[in-house]
């Protein structure tokens, strides 16, 4: 059994839908992040950064329990679990997706993430903040247009952990005031994932 903790953003609900997918058995624990339960003692102990998700596998590589933060890294761990599904064996394919992994997590994620507080959460406006973030938003879309312009998906033909990654931050493009008909090969994408029965389960996690 794998315990989850997590909250409704898009770091979270990229492992929610990864576990969905694998099929694996796992329980949610809440962290409103809203009320600070991030800080929380036993929870520090998890994750001494205080952010979520964080899982406990109970059965670890060792068989012993394993406690991993950090959603890209619990990605790559899961998919080892499950065999290496959604990551490809071969090193062309496995590298192609761990770059696209990279791209998100060093580029998408802290990008879309700093465009959401300076549009939504920031007591005070500031315009530059708002249009650099915004900005480099629309950049990283068109980035990803360009690549989905050649590929089905982010690292290529196959659905990876690289796409599972970044949907969620994807999902989130209005706030980011993104009209995805600007980026059609973004749509096309986000309409093939967004249907898949194991991410609008993992989505609507923790309900």
């Amino acid at each position: 059994m794998i315990d989850l903790y997590t909250w409704t953003t898009p770091n979270g609900r990229k492992v929610s839908i990864m576990l969905e997918e694998l099929g694996l058995a796992y329980r949610v624990h809440k962290i409103d992040i809203s009320k600070g339960d991030q800080f929380a003692p036993y929870y520090v102990a998890l994750n001494p950064n205080s952010k979520i998700p964080v899982i406990t596998d109970s059965d670890g590589p060792d068989g012993k329990p394993f406690t991993l933060f950090e959603s890209g890294a619990i990605l790559v761990y899961l998919s080892g679990k499950a065999g290496g599904k959604f990551l490809p064996a071969d090193m062309r394919g496995r590298y192609t997706t761990l770059e696209w992994l990279m791209f998100q997590m060093g580029g998408v994620g802290p990008m879309f993430g700093q465009c959401h507080h300076f549009r939504r959460a920031a007591p005070e406006k500031i315009p530059y903040a708002i249009d650099r973030y915004t900005n480099e938003t629309r950049r990283l879309y068109g980035v990803m247009d360009r690549r989905l312009g050649e590929a089905k998906y982010l690292a290529g033909e196959a659905y990876t952990i690289a796409d599972i990654a970044t949907y969620p931050w994807a999902a989130r493009h209005e706030w980011q005031t993104v009209d995805l008909a600007e980026f059609p090969n973004v749509k096309r994408w986000y309409d093939t994932i967004g249907a898949r029965p194991a991410v609008q389960r993992g989505m609507a996690v923790p309900a």
